[in-house]
Order: C-alpha cells, then structure tokens, then sequence
C-alpha cells in the first residue's frame, strides 16, 4: 500500500499508538478522497481501526464493505446517546482505535464537533492525532493527548498541531474549535 501512495506522491509518516484503546482524530476532513487515504494508511499501518459512519454508508449494496473496514453505523441526526453508546462499546473491547472526523463533514462549519473530545473522556482514553496534509502529501499518526476535562486547554493543544495542515479542498476546512455551551 504504502508504494501505491508512493506512486501518487504521497507518504506515510509516524508510529503506531502504544495504546489498547484510543480515540484517533482524522483532520482536516473536506474531501470523499480523505476516507479513501485514510483506508489505505490504516492498511499500511495494519490498524484494527473501527470508525463511526454516516448511517446511510451502510446501505446495500457498499454496506457489507463499510462494515468490513470497521464501520459502525450512526444516525447523525439523531444525538441521543451516541457518545454513551460508544463508551460502552470501547469498556466492552480489550482494544479498539476509534477513529474520528472531528469536523463530522466535509463541508466548512465554524466548529468541530465535541463529540470526540466527550467520547475520549468518559472512556477514559488517550486522543491520537492522525492527519493529513497536501501541502507536504503526508498521512501521519502524530502526537497524542490524554484529555484532561478542561476542553479549552485540550483544544488549544490540538489546534496547535493541526493549524498548518492542509486538507484537499482547505476552503472547506472548518475552524479548529469546539463550541462551548456555557
């Protein structure tokens, strides 16, 4: 895999998480080709990586295939108690890397969705930064943090790392922000 990238001029950069169990973010996310480059560094890596997807993904005739690559379906629209669902879907796991689009779109919106950030501290596990950059046409694994309930300092971290990553299309990258419901 990592010579068919090669291929196209891009690498694979960074070491696999020591962790059993991880929240892995994917940013900036602004292209139906990011899942495709994201499939491959997961089979470069040789990941075990389950994902959350948009519930209509699953859907013959592809469903079968979105489910193959660790795909767990989600109704977007409807919030009610995803994050606690896949908190109990990461303690029933002895490992899982949960990977992540923190923008939960590919279209630009002034936040990030804090989904993420909830699910990693309830359950307890560490925030693995994984990216990917055209202007260098890197896919990494990156830093990680272990967030600490202050979403503001956690955050700041994270847009630190991210802030000179450029997606495919970086006019539809969203803000690298959480809104904050006070």
């Amino acid at each position: 895999m990592r010579g068919l990238l090669r291929l196209f001029g891009w690498k694979v950069v960074g070491e696999l998480p020591e962790h059993d169990k991880c929240v892995m973010i994917f940013a900036p996310h602004t292209s139906n080709w990011d899942f495709v480059l994201m499939l491959m560094t997961r089979f470069c890596y040789k990941m075990d990586v389950a994902y959350l997807g948009k519930h209509t993904l699953f859907k013959p005739p592809f469903g079968w295939f979105f489910r193959w690559v660790g795909g767990i379906p989600v109704e977007r629209s409807s919030k009610k108690n995803v994050v606690k669902q896949v908190v109990q879907e990461i303690a029933q796991r002895d490992k899982v890397q949960l990977a992540l689009a923190p923008e939960g779109t590919r279209s630009k919106k002034p936040y990030w969705k804090s989904g993420f950030y909830h699910i990693a501290v309830q359950a307890k596990v560490p925030i693995v930064f994984t990216y990917l950059d055209t202007k260098t046409k890197t896919l990494g694994i990156g830093d990680f943090i272990q967030p600490t309930g202050d979403i503001e300092s956690d955050m700041d971290k994270i847009r630190d790392f991210y802030k000179d990553k450029l997606g495919i299309k970086p006019e539809l990258a969203s803000d690298i922000q959480i809104e904050v419901k006070r």
